[in-house]
């Protein structure tokens, strides 16, 4: 009997026990919810708090964003020397780089994930790093790249052009950009670039930029070469917002800077050639995109260009150039 009391009083603690903790799990379960509730009213509020012209923009009303895109970019440098009374000529250009990304994105917050079919596939091991941050007001593209697959060709007066194989020119270059929009309540880079705000009406400001770049190059042939470039520029530019037709927008925008700072070195079969400032000394960069919507879905494709000159034709002149192309669709949701 006494063996049959316990065995239900240690079943009826059990149920207790477990109804407890239903209720304490309850408890924390609402209390998350709620924080949560809390914090996506924080961001809900903060997404929308901007002090924009909605005659001119707005914000899209849903919180997800979804998109796939297609990256393509590709890079050349063009060197033009003269040396005893003859010109030379050189032109290498890199292997165009595709990459397939997904985006998500929450009121504002983006999450993306980037994969190269060729690099996985091992048909080459060049290093690319783009991360890009589009603002209202402030913005920049921060690109790196570790390349050895330039191809090219040079030549020199008198002679033959010569072609250059891949794995003679290294190249490690870093290219900063960043961008200030002074009529940031009805011009939006957003709506061009990342589809975070909506362009209702033509728009245009002027822009303030600062550039800089950073490179190191190495041939290796006949002659050993080594160049490293430091660059940082000033100016200003402008961008203009073009909706020609409702659900449209392309946009232009142009920032040349000119350089302020500049630490050239150059060395070959390890002597020292000397470099001589030349003005002026520029770093454009340019970009422009073409977006169409139809309801919360948008399809378009963007271009930002890089170019970077230093030194002069007539001694020693250096020209960068580096670009990036996307194609992207995407849907907002709820």
């Amino acid at each position: 009997m006494n063996s049959n009391v316990n065995s239900v009083e240690r079943a009826l603690l059990a149920v207790a026990l477990l109804f407890c903790a239903g209720i304490t799990t309850s408890v924390q379960a609402q209390k998350l919810w709620r924080m949560l509730l809390h914090n996506d009213s924080l961001l809900y509020s903060r997404y929308h708090r901007s002090t924009i012209d909605t005659m001119y923009m707005e914000r899209p009303q849903t919180r997800w964003t979804v998109a796939g895109r297609v990256n393509m970019s590709g890079a050349k440098i063009k060197v033009d020397w003269t040396e005893d009374d003859r010109h030379f000529r050189s032109e290498m250009e890199s292997a165009q780089k595709t990459t397939l990304c997904l985006a998500v994105s929450y009121l504002g917050i983006s999450l993306s994930l980037a994969l190269n079919p060729a690099k996985m596939m091992g048909k080459y091991s060049d290093y690319e790093l783009n991360f890009n941050s589009y603002g209202k007001r402030f913005g920049f593209d921060f690109i790196y790249q570790n390349a050895h697959d330039f191809t090219g060709w040079h030549e020199a007066d008198g002679s033959p052009r010569i072609d250059l194989p891949a794995d003679m020119l290294k190249v490690k270059t870093l290219n900063v950009n960043a961008y200030y929009v002074f009529n940031s309540r009805k011009f939006s880079y957003p709506a061009a670039f990342t589809q975070s705000y909506i362009q209702k009406k033509s728009a245009g400001s002027v822009l303030l930029a600062v550039s800089g770049q950073g490179q190191h190059t190495e041939t290796n042939g006949d002659y050993v070469s080594h160049l490293k470039v430091t660059n940082i520029g000033v100016g200003g530019g402008y961008g203009y917002n073009w909706v020609p037709g409702r659900h449209w927008l392309l946009h232009l925008s142009a920032m040349p800077t000119f350089t302020l700072y500049s630490n050239t070195t150059l060395k070959v079969n390890d002597e020292r050639v000397p470099l001589d400032y030349h003005f002026p000394e520029v770093i454009i960069t340019s970009r422009g995109s073409v977006v169409r919507q139809l309801g919360n879905v948008f399809i378009g494709a963007s271009m930002v260009y890089n170019f970077t000159n230093i030194g002069a034709a007539e001694k020693l002149s250096v020209h960068n150039t580096k670009w990036r192309g996307r194609l992207f669709a995407g849907v907002r949701l709820w």
